[in-house]
């Protein structure tokens, strides 16, 4: 990724312009498939929260409905279009016969649980919703996943980027990418799992 400076000269422009209905555009058009610098403009905007532009909370709700709504409006595209349609606009989404059988078989393999980490993947991210519809997931069970998903992704770089500041370009070039958002997935499974089981036991009692 692009140190945080160049990345707010980039991004920061269309936010001071057109305010949060840029990240919401933006995260939309990714989330639904279609190449759009999403995350970069989600990272650029809670860069400009904490200088004080918006509030983290308005960063926040507007990037997670904006995630949600894309990858719903994706996952009924995949729905009602079918492996056909996918197959057909693969050439614009960078989708081939062969990387949407491996990625139904992973989808086979893991089950719902699926969407909820693939955001935090380029590519998976534009295919979330996509691949989740086509390969005849229930739309009940693929929103309550996109929903916890999309408010564990937005929620991570958001706070991320308004309390670490500059910090996180030092953090990401000394640790990685990769690094933070194993870290991140780590510890919201690990919250979902203590969740889980606390209302397991209320449950039993």
């Amino acid at each position: 990724m692009t140190s945080l400076h160049a990345l707010l000269q980039h991004a920061a422009p269309f936010l001071h312009d057109y305010g949060l209905w840029a990240l919401f555009i933006g995260l939309f058009l990714e989330t639904f498939g279609v190449p759009a610098p999403g995350e970069t403009l989600l990272i650029a905007a809670s860069l400009l929260a904490s200088k004080g532009d918006f509030t983290l909370f308005q960063v926040i709700l507007v990037g997670w409905t904006a995630a949600v709504l894309g990858d719903n409006a994706a996952f009924y595209v995949g729905h009602f279009g079918g492996r056909r349609l996918l197959l057909r606009l693969g050439g614009r989404l960078g989708l081939t016969h062969e990387r949407l059988d491996k990625v139904e078989r992973f989808y086979a393999r893991f089950g719902a649980e699926v969407v909820i980490v693939a955001r935090f993947f380029e590519g998976a991210r534009q295919l979330n919703g996509l691949v989740a519809g086509s390969s005849g997931m229930a739309p009940l069970k693929f929103f309550i996943y996109n929903v916890i998903g999309a408010g564990l992704w937005v929620g991570f770089w958001a706070t991320a980027a308004f309390y670490l500041g500059d910090h996180l370009g030092a953090i990401m070039s000394a640790f990685g990418r990769d690094f933070l958002i194993a870290a991140a997935i780590a510890v919201a499974a690990g919250l979902i799992y203590l969740g889980w089981r606390r209302w397991h036991r209320r449950k039993m009692e």
